[in-house]
């Protein structure tokens, strides 16, 4: 093994400065900007000041509890589920800072700030504690499908809880054998004179119980039919647990989990459980898709957090470590030039994941506010494209710069010592979460190519507009050319073309950030840094496009050696 230049179990401190600029050059952040009052009140002196408040909680809380929390996890106790030390001193003042509130409605006590503020705030305490940043966003989730849905008594009575953080929730959806596949659940909901009641079990809920808030509401789909159709009817109810709880909500275990100790993945029961129907019987599966957008870029944002704190401890090992050169006179490994490679990958891959989530949050926010319907429409076409890149993306590059991390640091990074193990751990869930990578692969193919290509041709219209003069637009050609293949294709070409398209989309949206931040003019640190992310991606797209491209067109053909493998 390495020596270990110094012990520093956490991550260099966030870089506000940075953030700021990623906002400022984002795509359409003006525009945002003039969507409303409490939008256009965020000027950067007050957007660097809300960071930097969410830097310094992060950094004096939130970095000290994650070992703890990795190290201690949860246990249930009777009946209940305790989290680790400090984990509820933590949350007390993440709610007295009024955090929980930052993108909830100014109806109920929010302050409504523009997504892409809010996911920037998001990743300074993903980036320090990313198993204390999985409760805030089921919390989110349920007041969206509240607000949507509710009616005017539960609006009141749930919605200034959940957007000041008093009141826990989750969204209960998958069950053991029916994950992705909701229309297999068995969860039934029975109507009768005095309501309606739940009963059945859901598995792999995220802070499914806890002892952070004094109650929890659960949203749960369960089908509210006889069983005699042919399709499931499947509808959303809200069911009250947490320490009012009955008999009838139950936490069945914990589970142990690779990563994310901090954060209890419960197994939950309903037992002829009160449950409020929430929206239109038989339309719950809709319904969620409210929540689908603030989801998906969540668990980007958690990529993003993850994969900016790996690339900046690495780059600062890199810069301590001392190894080769002359005899006598060893220099830093910063100086050698497979680090270098290893290095640039690493920042390219964080500035511009960083760049994509806070431009797709911007389209999110016109999509939702703009008082132009085209416009409106446009954005949300845009933001349906980008939904399961981001999501992969974010997965993909949390997993390989704490990977690539490890590599750089050597042994230390294999050791406790350095936060990069607990990083390679925690982060490998986020393929997995709000539909896998394949899923995710599917979904673009499928919606974005076969159904509905608008979002991906004003895409591209754009990205062609904005990568004139760079190599981006050879990269859209095979984008376009491999969706073209796609969608003449027979499902089952089409199916294992996906991920290498996915893989080939991913390409082409970074590259588009790229070459937007290539137009940077001003002279400072941090666009300096973002434009050198952009130089070292756009001298590697190509050739990596042309890769997935190839792979797209190969479609199930390597397919047929399956059948051998017994």
């Amino acid at each position: 093994m390495t020596a270990v230049v110094s012990s520093r179990a956490e991550p260099p401190p966030a870089d506000v400065d940075l953030s700021v600029a990623h906002l400022r050059a984002s795509y359409r952040y003006p525009d945002v900007r003039a969507l409303g009052e409490t939008y256009r009140s965020v000027d950067d002196a007050t957007a660097t000041a809300i960071l930097d408040q969410a830097a310094a909680f992060a950094t004096k809380t939130l970095v000290p509890l994650n070992a703890v929390m990795d190290r201690h996890g949860v246990r249930i106790e009777n009946g209940r589920v305790r989290t680790a030390p400090g984990h509820r001193e933590a949350w007390a003042a993440f709610v007295a800072n009024g955090w929980p509130s930052i993108d909830q409605d100014v109806a109920y006590g929010g302050q409504q700030l523009p997504l892409s503020l809010c996911l920037a705030v998001q990743e300074f305490f993903d980036r320090a504690c990313p198993a204390f940043g999985m409760l805030p966003v089921p919390q989110r989730s349920a007041a969206r499908l509240i607000a949507a849905f509710g009616n005017d008594g539960l609006k009141a009575a749930l919605l200034p809880e959940l957007c000041s953080g008093a009141l826990g929730a989750t969204i209960c959806i998958s069950e053991v054998g029916a994950g992705s596949d909701v229309l297999q659940m068995r969860t039934r909901a029975t109507q009768s004179d005095d309501g309606w009641t739940l009963t059945g079990e859901k598995n792999w809920i995220s802070f499914g119980d806890h002892d952070l808030t004094d109650a929890i509401v659960h949203c749960v789909l369960a089908r509210s039919d006889d069983g005699s159709g042919d399709r499931p009817e499947i509808s959303l109810f809200l069911v009250k647990g947490g320490n009012a709880q009955s008999d009838t909500v139950k936490v069945r275990r914990v589970e142990e989990k690779l990563g994310l100790h901090g954060s209890p993945t419960c197994a939950m029961s309903f037992e002829s459980a009160t449950g409020v129907l929430i929206g239109e019987r038989g339309r719950g599966l809709a319904q969620m898709f409210v929540m689908i957008t603030q989801m998906r870029l969540a668990v980007g944002v958690m990529g993003l957090g993850i994969a900016g704190a790996c690339s900046d401890t690495a780059l600062a090992y890199a810069k301590e470590r001392r190894q080769g050169g002359p005899p006598g006179a060893p220099v830093v490994i910063a100086a050698h030039a497979d680090v270098q490679r290893q290095l640039l990958e690493l920042a390219a891959r964080t500035e511009l994941l960083r760049g994509l989530v806070l431009s797709v949050a911007n389209l999110a926010d016109i999509a939702a506010c703009s008082i132009d319907e085209e416009d409106r429409e446009r954005c949300a076409a845009l933001v349906q494209w980008f939904l399961p890149i981001v999501k992969t993306f974010g997965a993909n590059c949390a997993f390989a710069n704490a990977d690539d991390a490890v590599q750089v640091l050597g042994g230390a990074g294999y050791t406790a010592d350095w936060p990069v193990g607990q990083a390679l751990r925690d982060a490998r869930v986020l393929s997995v979460f709000e539909g896998t990578s394949g899923i995710q692969a599917l979904d673009i193919v499928e919606r974005r190519i076969v159904r509905d290509p608008r979002g991906m041709a004003a895409f591209v219209a754009q990205a062609r507009e904005d990568g004139a003069g760079t190599a981006l637009p050879a990269c859209l050609d095979l984008l376009e050319d491999a969706a073209a293949h796609l969608a003449a294709a027979a499902p089952p070409e089409r199916q294992a073309g996906a991920s290498a398209f996915l893989a080939l989309a991913m390409q082409a949206s970074a590259g588009w950030v790229a070459s937007r931040f290539l137009r940077l003019a001003d002279d400072t640190p941090s666009h300096r840094r973002m434009q050198a992310a952009a130089a070292y991606w756009l001298d590697r797209l190509n050739p990596r496009a042309s890769l997935h491209h190839a792979e797209v067109l190969q479609g199930a053909g390597p397919l047929t050696s399956f059948a051998d493998l017994g």
